[in-house]
């Protein structure tokens, strides 16, 4: 199993002392390389949730058991270090350092893994989104469709067990939608990665065996519950 959540909870304090619960998940699993689809109404703790799983976030209770090791139990350095050698991130907002071309932003990501960097295979990547021609461009002369390419190059660049995507095809024009969507599949099934793409369109959701609704296991109210008891 690649993939495990059990009985996690997540909340929030507002600055008046109230807590407003996010997330309640008994439990939730995948198996290695398989694919799944998370669809969810805004603001409804998707995003919070793949912070969790990639130790970003902590729960307030709950283990995050990724590739056998319980995430959310190690210290913050030592979540950094497991996430950059095991688990790829593709964020809504690319996450591009402005001062490094398109080329040395996947390097960088390679450069944290503690494996080294593979030049070789950093171009690879590139080349496969349609960026070979422009290796060498900063990220603020490449436009959005292109910067959101770098990005899921550079999160399949140390070769990862768990791909996590938060709406990689959301800010991308049409033409390039099917490109990316297909990279990050084809690579994950590839390697056999792990993948668990967040969506909020239908097209992408229906090309997935398996599709999870977040409001169908998730029960945020239990957070308050079982504090008050």
């Amino acid at each position: 199993m690649s993939l495990l959540l059990e009985r996690i909870r997540k909340s929030y304090r507002e600055p008046g002392g109230n807590r407003i619960p996010v997330l309640g998940i008994q439990r939730f699993a995948m198996n290695q390389g398989e694919q799944v689809a998370l669809i969810g109404a805004s603001g409804g703790g998707k995003t919070t949730l793949l912070n969790i799983i990639s130790g970003i976030l902590t729960p307030d209770s709950g283990r995050v058991v990724v590739d056998g090791s319980d995430i959310a139990a190690k210290q913050e350095v030592v979540r950094d270090r497991f996430r950059a050698a095991k688990i790829g991130i593709v964020f809504q907002t690319f996450n591009l350092l402005p001062a490094f071309s398109a080329l040395e932003n996947v390097l960088l990501g390679m450069s944290f893994s503690g494996r080294g960097v593979d030049r070789a295979f950093a171009k690879q990547l590139l080349e496969r989104v349609g960026l070979g021609h422009r290796l060498h461009h900063s990220p603020q002369k490449l436009s959005v469709g292109e910067q959101q390419r770098v990005a899921v190059a550079r999160s399949l660049a140390n070769k990862p067990v768990l791909l996590l995507a938060d709406e990689p095809t959301a800010n991308v024009d049409l033409a390039n939608q099917q490109l990316i969507l297909d990279l990050i599949r084809d690579t994950c099934r590839d390697h056999n990665v792990t993948l668990l793409m967040v969506t909020h369109s239908s097209d992408v959701a229906g090309t997935f065996a398996r599709v999870e609704n977040l409001k169908d296991f998730n029960r945020p109210e239990l957070c308050l519950q079982e504090q008050s008891v």
